[in-house]
């Protein structure tokens, strides 16, 4: 563990900052956009130009990696994102703002995917587990420590986005000294939707609402802790404990998913997603130590949801297609992701701020309807389960390495989604198309 840690400090560290940043950026927008009486629908339409731009950034990410290398692509993204972050300060026209955020999503994806290509580049088969479970940990602490700076007290409302510049600019620092040496050349994720539609699609449907949940979490919570009158500080603390929550529950949930039946505990876990989000669509006026012990126990089981549709996922898929599968799983969140924040800052614009829960509460009921028929696992399969690896919320995750990893060849990815006679009947009979 200790030599790990030595190894991969600077990508961790790397990490950590840029996730500060991005946490505390994103609800920093949101709630100046809320004090300022910016309608939920701008704010919800902020955040889904960060997802739009996380989702194309994919594409463009891997080719600014493949023409100048992995550290110039990382060290030119981290200075459009500051000089980005900066322009915040300079206008405070909405429109303006859309269109950063939708640089600044664009640019991060590349990022992400520098870091995460790089950490599975470099790791040990044997480690790969504790490496990205580390990558986990960072990620998540960078999300939870930029709401805590929200709970200091500034003497200039634009002080946090200079420590996101901050943030930003030193994140440039651990890549650009590190004396690793340099990874692989990447090749793209073959992308099979029309299989994946036809064989797993509450599958992809489950996906496509929990990055709708996710999106509309980071994008409008804020927005509701401001609507029952906390204070600045008293948001920051709220995101942070609801953020942190999603580190909390993963290993546990490791442990019930290579243990009990996937399907079932996805059905338990939305099903207590819809009961512990059902109170705050009711209780307005609520104590802020109540209001957190309910936002955390909700939040526990919200970030559940997308690491066990991709263990199902996974299960049901032969080996070599999870590549693309990886591919295909992210584009569903990415788009639900950028759908999510715009409904419910409209529904939270017309109804009120407990609208947010009310959507959770109704997207949480829609993975419990669409769990409740998904495919069996075909017979070759069954003995061939996928270990539940602990991830994050979907973009921001190890799936990300699975479908751009930087050792697979393109040419043996072609050969292997290329599946002709007897192979392909086999997995048609083991894989039926569910009764629609």
């Amino acid at each position: 563990m200790h030599k790990i840690v030595n190894t991969f400090l600077p990508l961790y560290f790397a990490t950590l900052l840029l996730l500060l940043g991005s946490g505390l950026l994103t609800t920093w927008v949101s709630l100046r956009l809320s004090l300022q009486h910016v309608s939920g629908t701008m704010i919800g339409a902020i955040t889904a130009a960060n997802y739009i731009g996380l989702v194309i950034g994919g594409k463009v990410g891997h080719n600014l990696i493949a023409r100048v290398g992995h550290i110039r692509a990382y060290v030119a993204c981290a200075g459009i994102i500051t000089a980005s972050v900066i322009g915040h300060g300079m206008t405070d026209w909405v429109p303006v703002w859309i269109a950063l955020r939708f640089i600044i999503g664009l640019a991060m994806m590349c990022q992400y995917m520098v870091l995460e290509s790089w950490l599975n580049d470099q790791a040990e088969p044997q480690q790969r587990g504790v490496i990205f479970g580390l990558y986990m940990v960072a990620t998540y602490l960078g999300l939870s420590a930029g709401q805590v700076i929200l709970t200091l007290h500034f003497s200039h409302q634009l002080f946090p986005l200079l420590i996101v510049g901050l943030c930003f600019s030193l994140c440039l620092v651990p890549i650009a000294l590190t004396t690793r040496l340099k990874v692989q050349p990447m090749s793209p994720a073959p992308l099979e939707l029309g299989y994946f539609f036809k064989n797993i699609p509450r599958i992809l449907g489950i996906t496509l609402v929990t990055g709708m949940i996710i999106g509309a979490f980071y994008g409008m919570a804020p927005v509701y802790a401001s609507t029952l009158s906390l204070n600045t500080s008293q948001v920051g603390i709220f995101m942070a404990l609801t953020i942190f929550a999603g580190l909390v529950t993963q290993f546990p949930l490791s442990w019930l998913s290579d243990r009990y039946e996937r399907q079932r505990l996805l059905l338990a876990t939305s099903s207590l997603y819809v009961l512990t989000s059902l109170p705050l669509v009711f209780l307005v006026h609520i104590s802020f130590t109540v209001l957190m012990a309910i936002a955390f126990l909700a939040s526990m089981v919200q970030f559940a949801l997308y690491p066990l549709a991709v263990a199902i996922a996974n299960d049901r898929i032969t080996p070599e297609r999870r590549v693309s599968l990886t591919a295909c799983l992210l584009m569903s969140y990415g788009i639900g992701a950028s759908i999510g924040p715009l409904f419910t800052g409209v529904l939270m614009e017309s109804f009120g701020g407990n609208m947010l829960y009310l959507f959770f509460v109704l997207c949480g009921g829609t993975i419990f309807a669409l769990s409740w028929k998904t495919l069996p696992v075909p017979k070759r399969l069954q003995e061939e389960a996928v270990a539940h690896v602990p991830l994050t919320d979907g973009l921001v995750s190890s799936p990300l390495t699975a479908a751009l990893n930087p050792v697979i060849d393109e040419a043996d990815i072609v050969n292997t989604m290329v599946n002709t006679g007897e192979d392909e009947n086999i997995e048609s009979n083991d894989n039926p198309t569910p009764p629609s």
